[in-house]
């Protein structure tokens, strides 16, 4: 049960007899990986020397100032 303002055609019978509409979702927090304990780690440092590595030839030199 959800609170939402999609509608459906379909409808079930609930536990307190009345009836609500039927939405299927695709990702719900019985399912998504990170609320199951089945997310993976990042390598965070791998993409950190990736990206250091990519603009490392990129650094503009600093123009000098005007008064």
């Amino acid at each position: 049960m959800t609170n939402s303002t999609r509608t459906s055609e379909r409808t079930v019978t609930w536990e307190d007899g009345k009836e609500y509409p039927v939405i299927d979702i695709e990702i719900s927090s019985a399912s998504h990986p990170f609320y199951t304990g089945q997310s993976r780690v990042l390598d965070t440092a791998g993409r950190v020397e990736r990206f250091r590595r990519r603009y490392a030839q990129k650094v503009v030199p600093a123009r000098p100032a005007t008064a």
